[in-house]
């Protein structure tokens, strides 16, 4: 099992580059070109990751969800920006696919429990007096 293993590891590479100088030969220094916009494209997304990590994590403090699913999704986020600065195709198609996965957001997957299946309402001031506060129940 080992041995499957690291012959795996040691493909990958030498997979990658054969696949990098096939598309030079085709494509020639266009290439080249693709693979600094996407490393570009890596390294933004990385950065934008960074500074909405915090923002989701206050959002879903304040929703009372399970701040882990933020940490994993800016994980997985910032994993696929690592992949797609690494040069090459493949990794690129893998960081494609982590992107396109979508994460779970529905906040009904709280199981049978309907005091956390109702949304939290606050009793704050109005901004405005005329405003007449209130609860509704749509009837399909």
């Amino acid at each position: 099992m080992r041995l499957i293993f690291i012959l795996i590891l040691l493909a990958f590479p030498i997979a990658e580059i054969w696949i990098l100088v096939s598309l030079m030969h085709l494509y020639g220094w266009w290439v080249v070109l693709y693979l600094v916009a996407v490393a570009w494209l890596g390294l933004q997304l990385i950065r934008e990751e960074k500074t909405l990590l915090s923002g989701r994590m206050m959002q879903s403090l304040m929703q009372d969800s399970n701040p882990m699913k933020a940490i994993f999704g800016s994980a997985r986020n910032i994993f696929a920006g690592v992949l797609l600065i690494i040069p090459g195709v493949m990794t690129d198609v893998i960081a494609a696919v982590l992107l396109l996965i979508p994460i779970n957001a529905s906040k009904n997957n709280t199981g049978n429990n309907p005091s956390q299946s109702q949304p939290n309402y606050r009793a704050d001031k109005a901004a405005n007096d005329d405003v007449i506060e209130g609860e509704f129940h749509r009837e399909d």
